[in-house]
C-alpha cells in the first residue's frame, strides 16, 4: 500500500479503501472533485497471483504499478481500482480468490458496488472501463451487468478466461465467470482492445475467436495490433497514443 500511496501523492490522488462487500477494494481517487459526465475507471490485472507456476502467491498485490501509473498520469479524471485482496486484506482472502475464482461472482459484486459508490461520490452519468490483463474480463462482465458503461477499452486483455486457459493448456478456472457467456449483451457495448503482438501471457491470437462470438451485429468492436508490445512492456507509449482516440466502429 505504501508504494501506491507514494505514487498517488505525486499525481494529486489519494488512496482510499472502498467498503464494498464481500471484499473492500483499494483505490486511488482524484483529490479535486470532478464534474465530468463520464468517469474513467482503470481496473487492475491479476497482480502477483502466482509465486511459481504451481504455488499461489500469499499476496496478490501487483509488484509493478503499471496500471496505477497509467491511471494517475491520465489527464482525464480517472480512478484506479484494485482487485479484491490487492493492497488490503480481509476475511475471505484465500489463494482461491486470486487463482481459480479471480473472476467469480463475489469479485464482480465488490467491483459493481465500487462503481455505485464512485457514482454517488462524483455524480457522473456513466463510466468508461479500462481493463488490463485479467481486469479486462471483469470490465466486460461489469459492462454486461450494468447499463451505465459507455465503453470499454482493454490492454493485453484476457477477454475470455475459458479460451485463454484452453489455449495455454491450463486447468479451467473453477468458480470463475466468462464474458463470452454474455456475448449477446456485450455485442451492444462499444469496445476497443489493444493487442500486444509480443504478449506471451495473453496471446493476441485469441482475439478473433472472441470477436466472432460477438457476432456480425455488434455495435462497435475495434482491435489495435501493437507489434512490439508485450504483456508488461510498451504500454505507456501505446496507451498515451490510443486512450483518447474515438472508437472507429468500422475498423473490424
Amino acid at each position: 500500500m505504501a508504494r501506491l500511496q507514494a505514487l498517488s501523492s505525486q499525481y494529486a490522488h489519494r488512496v482510499d479503501v472502498l467498503p464494498t462487500s464481500p471484499f473492500p477494494l483499494a483505490s486511488s481517487l482524484p483529490v479535486q472533485p470532478t464534474q465530468q459526465p463520464r468517469l474513467r475507471i482503470y481496473l487492475e490485472g491479476d497482480g502477483h497471483a502466482w509465486a511459481t507456476s504451481r504455488q499461489p502467491s500469499l499476496d496478490p498485490s501487483p509488484r509493478h504499478l503499471l496500471m496505477a501509473q497509467l491511471a494517475l498520469s491520465d489527464p482525464r479524471p480517472s480512478v484506479y481500482l484494485a482487485r479484491p485482496c490487492q493492497f488490503v486484506s480481509a476475511a475471505g482472502c484465500t489463494t482461491n480468490l486470486w487463482t481459480d475464482q479471480r473472476f467469480s461472482s463475489a469479485v464482480l459484486d465488490s467491483l459493481d458496488q465500487a462503481l455505485d459508490r464512485l457514482k454517488q461520490r462524483y455524480g457522473n452519468r456513466d463510466f468508461e472501463l479500462v481493463g488490463y490483463s485479467g481486469g479486462a474480463a471483469l470490465a466486460l462482465l461489469l459492462a454486461a451487468r450494468r447499463d451505465d458503461i459507455a465503453q470499454v477499452q482493454t490492454l493485453a486483455g484476457n477477454l475470455s478466461p475459458r479460451l485463454w486457459a484452453e489455449a495455454l493448456a491450463l486447468s479451467p478456472l473453477q468458480g470463475s465467470l466468462d464474458p463470452l457467456d454474455q456475448a449477446q449483451r456485450l455485442a451492444r457495448v462499444p469496445q476497443r482492445h489493444l493487442l500486444g503482438q509480443a504478449d506471451r501471457s495473453v496471446p493476441a491470437s485469441l482475439y478473433p475467436t472472441y470477436r466472432q462470438a460477438l457476432g456480425p451485429r455488434a455495435v462497435c468492436v475495434q482491435s489495435v495490433s501493437l507489434p512490439e508490445v508485450g504483456h508488461e512492456q510498451g504500454w505507456g507509449e501505446a496507451w498515451q497514443r490510443w486512450r483518447d482516440q474515438p472508437l472507429d466502429c468500422a475498423s473490424d
